[in-house]
């Protein structure tokens, strides 16, 4: 109990600290880019200042061109990574129980998940136009293969020893699968599925970038056809911001599902 409570304190002594020295690293970071793009570099046409990036954003952001860029962008990446997630847990569960299942999709798998995806990026627009649907086939290309390999590789992490104890219990397959498979396989899931999330965001922003008629990406490439840094940097610190975000949501998840991962 005492051992518990002080792993308990001990780790809210060390949150704070944790995200204040994150905090001051940024800090430091645009402390740095402001004054190189000031007195290094001093030409906007190749780098532009924190300050007038997040005035572009504020701009933005008021006329309301960023919230419409950034809604479309959000839907395809929640529509495919949704997808992608959802067929890669169910794929993985299937390789893990059937040796013939697995020996059937590995090469395509393999295959596909080597191949550069976002060179299929034109192809997938040429056959799907450039509404939101490429750019979510994309997306489930870019998160299917990491979530679907770790869900594999976590189910069968499972130790047999202990599979064969609860069977000579009496469990069931479904006891079996519920109290020990499942929970052994969660933390490689969570892994695949925040893999998956830089994955798809690249995924969103270079589709967007070989043809669609709104988006992050469309903003970038809009911005750089017209040599407004600040406005490109503008979108890529909006997607820099959103993947923190998300990969800060599955830290705050995993600790809740799987808090013996951590110390």
């Amino acid at each position: 109990m005492q051992r518990a409570a002080g792993s308990r304190l001990g780790w809210r002594i060390g949150f704070p600290r944790l995200y204040l020295a994150g905090a001051l690293s940024v800090l430091g970071g645009l402390l740095l880019w402001e004054l190189a793009s000031r007195f290094v570099v001093a030409n906007a046409l190749f780098l532009a200042a924190p300050s007038q990036i997040f005035a572009a954003i504020a701009a933005l952001a008021k006329s309301g061109e960023l919230w419409q860029h950034m809604s479309i962008s959000a839907i395809e990446f929640a529509i495919g990574y949704a997808i992608a997630s959802l067929l890669g847990v169910i794929i993985g569960f299937a390789m893990a129980e059937s040796a013939v299942m697995k020996r059937v999709l590995q090469p395509w798998i393999s295959g596909l998940y080597a191949t550069p995806t976002i060179a299929l990026a034109p192809l997938f627009i040429l056959w799907l136009g450039i509404g939101i649907w490429s750019k979510v086939l994309v997306v489930i290309f870019l998160v299917l293969f990491p979530v679907t390999i770790n869900t594999e590789a976590g189910l069968r992490t499972t130790s047999e020893r202990l599979i064969e104890m609860l069977r000579s219990f009496g469990a069931t397959p479904r006891q079996i699968f519920f109290k020990v498979s499942l929970p052994s396989a969660v933390p490689f899931i969570l892994a695949g599925l925040k893999l998956g999330i830089g994955r798809g965001l690249i995924g969103v922003v270079v589709a967007e970038l070989f043809g669609s008629r709104a988006g992050l990406g469309r903003l970038i490439a809009q911005s750089a056809d017209a040599f407004n840094m600040p406005d490109l940097f503008a979108g890529v610190i909006v997607l820099a911001a959103a993947g923190i975000a998300l990969t800060a949501g599955f830290g705050w998840l995993e600790n809740r599902l799987v808090p013996w991962t951590k110390d």
